[in-house]
């Protein structure tokens, strides 16, 4: 697809990881389909993991409760966050595919269920957090009935 640009959001500690090769691989890959590829190496540029008022430069819009999903929002609209995320944030805007690439779960030995995704939490109604907290509560009623993800070769738990 030539002319897309693809940003690959790549957080492993070793360069020489299999994890490593899979990003070399898909950098290689999309490059010669004609795409602009980017990687934000989370570990090579330090990138601070946990969501905390430092995300913010200015002033809270509420100081007397911090709720993040509402001060980001605010702080971005006035371009008052640290210009790492900033940046990141940009990167995400103007990709037309964005690649998650880590290596947190590959040897964790358990199955995965598809993730449940509630959006915007700070910025929806009640009666739409309503809706999706049932919505969870439906999905928790048959839960023992889904099937995994199926994500690892069964030889590899030696099943």
């Amino acid at each position: 697809m030539a002319g897309k640009k693809v940003l690959i959001v790549y957080a492993h500690q070793e360069p020489k990881s299999f994890n490593g090769s899979l990003k070399k691989v898909a950098v290689e890959e999309l490059s010669k389909q004609g795409c602009t590829v980017t990687v934000s190496d989370l570990y090579s540029m330090n990138f601070e993991p946990r969501a905390t008022r430092n995300d913010i430069t200015g002033a809270p819009s509420n100081p007397d409760v911090f709720s993040y999903g509402i001060e980001t929002h605010e702080a971005y609209k006035k371009k008052a966050l640290t210009s790492d995320i900033f940046e990141e944030q940009r990167k995400v805007q103007e990709a037309d595919l964005v690649i998650f690439q880590h290596g947190t779960l590959h040897f964790c030995g358990f199955k995965v269920l598809a993730p449940q995704i509630s959006f915007g939490l700070d910025v929806s109604s009640e009666e739409e957090r309503k809706v999706m907290l049932a919505s969870w509560a439906q999905r928790l009623k048959s839960i023992w009935k889904e099937e995994p993800i199926h994500c690892t070769p069964p030889w590899y738990f030696q099943e």
